[in-house]
């Protein structure tokens, strides 16, 4: 249960994010000595008067054990930044969440994932490539992410389910508050076969400011989004945006150009983003083979600590593996044994004929520097 309470409790917290608690957490050590910190201790690591005393009187309102027997009772999980179970891709982005609340399971498997989001107001023509794109996904062993709003979001979903694959939706309220509530079989049939997720605190009603924000998520637990239909103002505008941010892949499907759910994709398309031109280019744009097998490497074979080592040497520059032998210390045969298995995990890559870089996500997630 600990340290988990204390993070909920500062997600419960309005105007205290991830800075925020990346701040408190170098300024105190743990949130359980930020938790019980005085107004005027908070002030002083830097929290503004405003801040502070929202601290210390939500503080006073609730009780944190009684919450956490409340989630566990509805099956709701708490997922921590820190934790290994909180999804890898989303761990890369900047900011990532706090916490996270979960309805099912968000397994490791999930990593190779893939958005597709769109109008509400889907068309016969977005319906069918929503349901084809998603049951191929589905087959191929790709997670489908998606909003669970009515029209694309919804299509994605049920496809994924049909067949057999994983799905995750994202809310913009509480895991309790299913919207739109003609969703809510749906989303306990994904909880069997995937999850519901938010950053929201359950309890938290559907409102429209809610939603924008919660598009991040979307785009950060994948490798790319897929825009399906979208009109000039849509939401899923807001998650292409999002993505491109993060450095995932963006594709788009052409439209008609009369038609005002095209308008979205097609410009998206005139500003860079790649025309999705067949459902199954979007498994050789993502190179998912090679994406499967670095997800299975990394669930079958765990960090060992030559690995760790050669992280160590191993940087964002190219180095050659005579000079990674020569800085480890060990032997040729083990450096390349070792080189090549972390290749296939996705930790390493080759530059080069024997030169090799760090993949940016690997020194973070063995806690190097």
């Amino acid at each position: 249960m600990e340290p988990h309470l204390y993070w909920m409790g500062f997600n419960l917290v309005k105007g205290i994010g991830a800075v925020r608690v990346q701040g408190l957490l170098r300024a105190f050590g743990d949130l359980k000595r930020a938790w019980h910190a005085s107004q005027e201790e908070l002030e002083a690591v830097g929290l503004s008067a405003k801040a502070a005393r929202s601290v210390v009187e939500t503080r006073q309102r609730v009780d944190l054990e009684q919450i956490w027997a409340s989630l566990a009772e509805r099956g709701i999980r708490v997922l921590i930044v820190e934790d290994e179970e909180y999804p890898l891709r989303l761990k890369e982005v900047d900011q990532p969440p706090p916490v996270l609340y979960v309805r099912g399971e968000v397994k490791m498997e999930d990593a190779l994932a893939v958005a597709i989001v769109g109008t509400r107001k889907v068309t016969a023509y977005g319906r069918q490539v929503t349901e084809e794109l998603a049951t191929c996904l589905a087959q191929n062993g790709v997670t489908v992410v998606s909003g669970l709003a009515r029209g694309v979001d919804g299509v994605a979903h049920q496809a994924a389910l049909k067949a057999g694959g994983r799905t995750i939706g994202v809310l913009g309220s509480g895991v309790d508050q299913i919207y739109p509530p003609e969703h809510l079989n749906l989303a306990r049939q994904m909880t069997g076969a995937g999850a519901v997720i938010s950053d929201y605190a359950p309890g938290t009603p559907p409102e429209a400011v809610n939603f924008p924000p919660r598009n991040r998520i979307i785009s950060g637990l994948s490798l790319a989004v897929v825009v399906i239909e979208a009109g000039e103002s849509s939401g899923a505008l807001i998650t292409a945006t999002f993505a491109a941010e993060q450095g995932r892949d963006v594709l788009a499907v052409p439209g008609g150009i009369y038609n005002p759910l095209s308008k979205g994709t097609n410009r998206l398309i005139s500003q860079g983003a790649r025309p999705l031109l067949a459902v199954d280019e979007v498994l050789d744009i993502l190179n998912v083979a090679r994406q499967s097998q670095q997800v299975e490497a990394r669930q079958l074979l765990p960090a060992d600590p030559t690995e760790a080592q050669l992280l160590q040497i191993v940087e964002m520059e190219p180095i050659h593996i005579d000079e990674i032998c020569e800085q480890s210390g060990l032997p040729v045969e083990t450096v390349s044994a070792t080189l090549t298995m972390m290749e296939l995990k996705g930790l390493v890559r080759q530059e080069g004929s024997m030169n090799y870089v760090a993949v940016h996500d690997a020194r973070a997630q063995y806690g190097v520097d």
